[in-house]
């Protein structure tokens, strides 16, 4: 979803993009809840991890590799958009501090860990406060849709304001990860009863379809109950609950089908995500070289040429990624020679 949509969106002809056309409509809906998606499952994965580790009696290495996986998210993330040649050259630019979803990812890792020490380690109380979180994050939304922190250093201000360009903001992209999380405490807890598929499915089903349906409503009545104006805003423009709809029923339907899902490949893909996404973004956006499809090509497509160059380029990274690097374990290998030299050089 991810690749086919950063492609499409990168290079298709603007006069191509009628949001009245049913397959462009589609497309766009789907690209819409790519994000989404892909933060709930971050969030689910690393917490189910976190707290099965508690019970194996690996907890600290878990959260030392958390700790350190969110550290180097964070810093593949601004590496990515460093532009060498223009510092070779003496043009120096702040764009490469904006905020994207590495560095989204990394920092929720980290509060996720920081969360998880602060409950004492008690399930339960993680679970539920990172539901209440998951809301609050969503509710306050309208409070952050335009801030501007002028005063505040750029590093620190990205995180919060999409002013200087940052995509992921914390808020409201780590209320899926914190839902995510949630759900991964159900999983852990239930996923050895007898009846957890079904009535997980059913749940995500239902769950989502209200989510979609039914949210806005609930939220115009909250509000005329208590004269709230954040409650009104929230309603007025309902993109979080509604994909979080989504997100649920896609769930639901992954993990109903489950068996047919989980093939070698499939498992594959997603042990390399991180050298995929890295990858991706060096040859669509340029990344550091500052030459990629989009200064290359740029929206010059048509719908054909789009779909047909979409998967080839999905084949070809994956491809890449599989054959030819090793991102992942050079990444880690790199950062732990770095930290042993750190603590020898403490000593």
């Amino acid at each position: 979803m991810m690749l086919q949509g950063h492609f499409i969106d990168t290079l298709l002809d603007v006069s191509y993009r009628d949001t009245g056309h049913i397959a462009f409509k589609t497309w766009e809906y789907f690209r819409g809840i790519t994000a989404p998606t892909f933060f709930t499952i971050s969030g689910l994965i690393f917490s189910y991890l976190l707290i099965k580790a508690k019970h194996s009696g690996n907890e600290a290495m878990r959260i030392r590799k958390g700790l350190l996986r969110g550290l180097m998210l964070i810093g593949i993330g601004y590496l990515l958009r460093i532009p060498i040649f223009e510092w070779v050259f003496g043009e120096f630019n702040s764009y490469f501090l904006v905020i994207d979803v590495l560095q989204r990812i990394g920092l929720s890792l980290i509060i996720i860990v920081i969360i998880y020490k602060l409950t004492f380690k008690k399930t339960l109380l993680f679970s539920l406060l990172m539901f209440f979180l998951g809301l609050v994050v969503f509710m306050s939304e309208p409070l952050f849709r335009n801030l501007e922190l002028p005063d505040t250093p750029l590093l620190i201000a990205n995180y919060f304001s999409k002013v200087n360009g940052s995509i992921f903001n914390i808020i409201p992209w780590f209320g899926y990860i914190a839902f995510g999380s949630f759900i991964s405490t159900l999983f852990y807890k239930y996923l050895k009863h007898p009846r957890f598929k079904v009535i997980i499915v059913s749940s995500f089903l239902v769950t989502g379809v209200l989510l979609i349906t039914q949210s806005s409503c609930l939220l115009m009545q909250l509000y005329s109950a208590t004269d709230c104006e954040l409650l009104k805003e929230v309603a007025y423009y309902n993109y979080l609950f509604t994909r979080l709809g989504n997100v649920l029923i896609l769930f639901a339907l992954f993990y109903s089908a489950e068996k047919y899902i989980k093939q070698p490949i499939v498992l594959k893909i997603g042990q390399k995500t991180l050298s995929i996404y890295v990858i991706h973004f060096i040859i669509i956006y340029g990344s550091f070289t500052g030459l990629g499809l989009q200064q290359l090509i740029g929206k010059t497509l048509v719908p054909w040429q789009a779909i047909l160059g979409a998967l080839l380029f999905l084949s070809s990274i994956c491809f890449i990624a599989f054959h030819y690097t090793k991102t992942n374990e050079f990444i880690y290998s790199c950062v732990r020679v770095l930290i042993d030299r750190v603590k020898r050089a403490v000593r």
